[in-house]
């Protein structure tokens, strides 16, 4: 590990930053914010656009997971407790059916990472291919898969009616959309759009409850037909094997059952950032592509996205470039390379993702804070 003495030297204004993000790594930012500590804002202060990567708990949703420690007991446990316990858990799994409009099995998991990887692995398919945009979760076990190519819209060009087509519902990146409506033999991760867009009729879905208010560490995989993968034994009628969570599956129904109407103010917000961003100088990443309303990326030419992720935090605000799972790499995005982006111009695109709480206020201040930092 590198010995403070061996560190570059810091600083922490703006006026130094240009040496600082291409010669410091990454432990830099804290100790970075260390020495800015006097004026650090309170959590309080900050703003928060980064609902992609997870949202905060919904209180409703909170309450519920309370409730569901005081019912302890294992769900297969065949006394009265952990029937009890067991009642609770089919009904969630009854109103998470109900809200979803699923008419199929759901199996309980820890979130959509797991789910993709259930569906992927244990895949009875003879074949499956994905599209070249996919989260990490569906490239990393799918290794020797076909990818399939976008368009500069970010649009899958060409799905295989012969083979499982693993396909984003909208991608966690862009927030394109994929119309998904007319392909077979379909597995679509929903992690972003379940809760907030009516899902897509896919012979599979993943879903993950802390992308929609519900807390971290479950999700689910939504299946039409059990005999499409291959049985592990364990819970879940064979096919996740541990003890159900059931505080958590209780908080997933529950934040699945509050309301969308926020949705709409999202897309007006969307579409405010949007023209501010173009009209500040910057691009808007498939602008002109279908995008699910609680996600924009944005490219600040001139600006790396490691500069403009520091700069907006140190002003009390949070945003990703890409994937929260893969963005601490710093790399360029697969997603933007595959929409034909070079390296350079992937570079300088971070992403913002609304929540429920979001405000026209807020869509200010960080218009406001963007114009500063490309100045």
């Amino acid at each position: 590990m590198m010995q403070a003495r061996d560190r570059p030297a810091l600083s922490c204004g703006y006026g130094g930053f240009a040496a600082y993000i291409e010669a410091a790594p990454l432990f830099a930012i804290n100790e970075c914010n260390a020495q800015e500590s006097p004026s650090v804002m309170s959590a309080k202060d900050r703003l928060y656009l980064d609902y992609a990567a997870t949202t905060p708990m919904l209180p409703e949703a909170v309450a519920a997971m309370m409730e569901g420690m005081r019912h302890w007991a294992n769900p297969s446990s065949p006394h009265a407790d952990g029937r009890a316990a067991r009642a609770k858990l089919e009904d969630a799994r009854a109103r998470i059916a109900k809200a979803l409009d699923w008419p199929g099995h759901i199996l309980f998991t820890s979130g959509a990472s797991e789910s993709i990887a259930i569906a992927l692995t244990r895949s009875k398919a003879g074949r499956i291919v994905t599209s070249s945009v996919e989260h990490d979760a569906v490239l990393r076990v799918t290794p020797d898969a076909e990818r399939l190519a976008v368009g500069p819209d970010g649009i899958v060009t060409a799905p295989q009616p012969d083979a499982m087509n693993a396909i984003q519902h909208a991608n966690n990146e862009t927030g394109v959309i994929q119309p998904l409506a007319n392909i077979p033999n379909l597995f679509a991760d929903c992690a972003q759009t379940a809760g907030k867009l009516p899902l897509p009729a896919a012979d599979m879905i993943a879903i993950s409850a802390h992308k929609f208010g519900g807390p971290p560490g479950i999700g689910a995989l939504l299946i039409r037909d059990l005999t499409q993968i291959h049985p592990s034994g364990g819970q879940e009628q064979g096919y996740r094997a541990g003890t159900e969570n059931l505080p958590a599956v209780l908080a997933m129904a529950t934040a699945l059952e509050a309301s969308k109407d926020w949705i709409a103010t999202a897309a007006i917000l969307r579409a405010k950032l949007d023209d501010a961003i173009v009209q500040a100088g910057g691009e808007v990443v498939a602008a002109n592509a279908p995008r699910i309303p609680t996600i924009g990326s944005y490219r600040m030419p001139g600006v790396s996205a490691r500069a403009q992720l520091i700069r907006f935090d140190m002003a009390g605000i949070s945003v990703s470039a890409g994937s929260a799972c893969s963005s601490g790499t710093l790399k360029a995005s697969h997603v933007l390379t595959a929409m034909g982006w070079d390296e350079a111009a992937a570079g300088e695109v971070i992403r913002v993702s609304f929540g429920p709480q979001t405000s026209d206020a807020e869509i200010d201040r960080f218009v406001t804070t963007w114009r500063g930092i490309a100045a």
